[in-house]
């Protein structure tokens, strides 16, 4: 019998099978196409990504700065991945540990004998399907994020990124039509490449595609930015509100746990981070059986201070999401007023309520009455309703 199985071979999959791998692990590796390429750009916070990570990994480490109602410098280091390095990393991790990578579908009550059962398959959750048909959990409409972005050479974006920075958010809003609010987010890619990105932080449903590229286009062409007609494009969707996942018999992680942040989309350090300790865990409790294993790294992942925390920024993006558009930035600007220790405990501090809470009350106390009644507001209801013509007065 195996001792670890993971389903799933993206980056966060691949990082906890090597991770348990290199402690002698029997373990099996199985997504339905484990070499298709990753074509999303990944970023962290670079005090977030373990020390391990090599320096080869990282495409670039530049200060990042925020546009909400004014300007802010963040003080603190953006990384962007190199992702073909981050993926060869990866690989050789799993080749030198020995752990099988196999092609196969993932289905739950159809899985080889293991020890220990891991989904790392991503927001699809794909052990996570078990629940009865009509689940209300699985049925409701998702909040996304959603971005368009297109990578083009770094000289050609300096009127919006010069040289050694990154854009975080830019809430600016481009000329045209209003709407959902969305942002500028823009790395260096490494090799004199730069993404440009309109995002679209968090809506429910995702603000669609079409919109997105034509607030691009707009945005660019405000800045005389002329992206070349074969620019490499970017498209991004997945959901920042999954439940946290409660198949029996299975360690949710990655994406699937959730580890997704909702005010910011990021969960890829925080994989890095707690693979190690998942495997060794793993290693310490498998002797005692498959449920003690279970119980152990569930409890490693998902301690009473990463629950409470999880919910305190749970409630924080269904309050993002009963703002009216024209207060999205306003509240932004609350926050990045903050001082940058406050902002941290929110952007990073997965296990500590308490620095999510005092940032949550910062930021309420830095922003207008227009603002905080709608968050006093949105405070005593459980979930914003789907977008459809909510906001047709106000746009």
């Amino acid at each position: 019998m195996l001792d670890v199985l993971v389903v799933g071979a993206g980056p966060a999959g691949r990082a906890v099978a090597a991770a348990c791998g290199e402690r002698g692990l029997r373990t099996l590796l199985l997504d339905p196409a484990p070499s298709r390429p990753w074509r999303a750009s990944y970023g962290a916070w670079r005090d977030e990504l373990p020390a391990e990570i090599p320096e080869s990994v990282l495409a670039a480490t530049v200060p990042g700065r925020a546009f909400a109602v004014t300007e802010h410098t963040l003080n603190r280091q953006y990384a962007v991945l190199d992702v073909p390095a981050l993926r060869e990393h990866l690989d050789q991790r799993l080749a030198t540990a020995g752990v099988v990578v196999q092609r196969g579908l993932a289905r739950p009550g159809e899985l080889p004998a293991a020890g220990l059962v891991i989904d790392a398959g991503g927001p699809a959750q794909p052990l996570a399907r078990s629940g009865p048909p009509g689940d209300a959990q699985r049925r409701r409409v998702r909040a996304e994020q959603t971005a368009v972005g297109v990578i083009v050479p770094a000289e050609l974006a300096t009127p919006v990124l010069e040289p050694g920075e990154a854009l975080f958010m830019d809430w600016r809003q481009p000329a045209g039509p209003g709407g959902w609010p969305t942002f500028l987010y823009a790395i260096p890619l490494g090799g004199g490449r730069v993404l440009l990105e309109e995002t679209s932080l968090a809506r429910r449903p995702g603000l669609d595609f079409d919109t997105l590229a034509a607030r691009l286009r707009a945005r660019l062409a405000g800045h005389r930015i002329q992206p070349p007609g074969d620019a490499p494009r970017e498209l991004v969707r997945f959901p920042v509100d999954l439940p946290r996942h409660r198949a029996a018999g299975v360690l949710g992680f990655g994406a699937a746990a959730p580890f997704t942040h909702p005010a910011t989309g990021y969960q890829l350090a925080e994989s890095l981070r707690l693979a190690p300790a998942v495997a060794d865990t793993a290693a310490s409790a498998l002797g005692a059986g498959p449920g003690a294993a279970l119980a152990a790294t569930q409890a490693l992942l998902w301690p009473p201070s990463a629950r409470a925390a999880h919910l305190l920024r749970r409630r924080g993006l269904e309050a993002l999401l009963r703002l009216p558009p024209a207060r999205v930035p306003e509240f932004f600007e609350g926050f990045f007023v903050l001082p940058e220790h406050r902002r941290r405990d929110y952007l990073s501090g997965r296990g500590d309520p308490f620095g999510t809470a005092r940032a949550m009350a910062g930021t309420f106390a830095t922003t207008g009455w227009a603002v905080r009644l709608r968050l006093i507001g949105s405070s005593l209801l459980v979930s914003a309703p789907p977008e459809s013509t909510r906001w047709s007065n106000v746009e």
